[in-house]
């Protein structure tokens, strides 16, 4: 087997809930790296409009869809917002996880993200954005929940989550009063 061009790409995200745009980009990471990681974030955020979905709801979503290609860790916020102190709690995790910092992250376009590894200092991150050519989002799935629009949830969900259509939904309808999270 020939290796791939990076060794350890990560990506992090909430994916409340995960879509055929998440699907694009961790399928093109599995591309180009050996190992992926993929960090869970706002992970002990659950109940609420915008986190739905608990950890391990979002990590089985995950396992379904890519099995034993990726591996999957919480990563819970921590109150600092996107910035390099960020970064840093990043890379501890992954350093924590992996034994060594990844050499790609992986992401939608996101300026905020330019600024998570300007600490870090003799880490070598790459970079590598995926362009949004799938015009959906994770709060528009969330969206097709409450209009219990299942056609076009469907649309935009892998093949693997069409059987938790109803359980996904029924998550979403008991958290769409709760807008209050503990940490954003």
């Amino acid at each position: 087997m020939k290796d791939k061009a990076f060794k350890l790409g990560i990506i992090v995200g909430r994916f409340q809930t995960f879509h055929t745009g998440h699907l694009d980009m961790v399928g093109k990471a599995c591309a180009v790296c050996d190992r992926v990681g993929i960090f869970v974030g706002s992970s002990q955020e659950s109940g609420t409009l915008k986190n739905p979905f608990p950890y391990e709801v979002r990590k089985t979503m995950l396992e379904k869809v890519f099995g034993s290609r990726v591996a999957i860790y919480p990563l819970p916020d921590i109150g600092v917002g996107n910035n390099a102190k960020w970064g840093d709690y990043v890379l501890q995790n992954v350093r924590r996880r992996f034994g060594k910092a990844p050499d790609l992250l992986v992401s939608g376009k996101e300026e905020r993200r330019i600024s998570w590894f300007d600490s870090a200092a003799g880490v070598q991150i790459a970079e590598l954005y995926i362009p949004k050519t799938i015009d959906i989002s994770a709060t528009r799935m969330r969206e097709f929940f409450l209009e219990d629009d299942e056609e076009a949830w469907r649309k935009y969900a892998p093949s693997a989550l069409w059987d938790d259509y109803a359980a996904m939904r029924e998550a979403v309808l008991a958290a769409k009063d709760h807008l209050n999270t503990s940490s954003i």
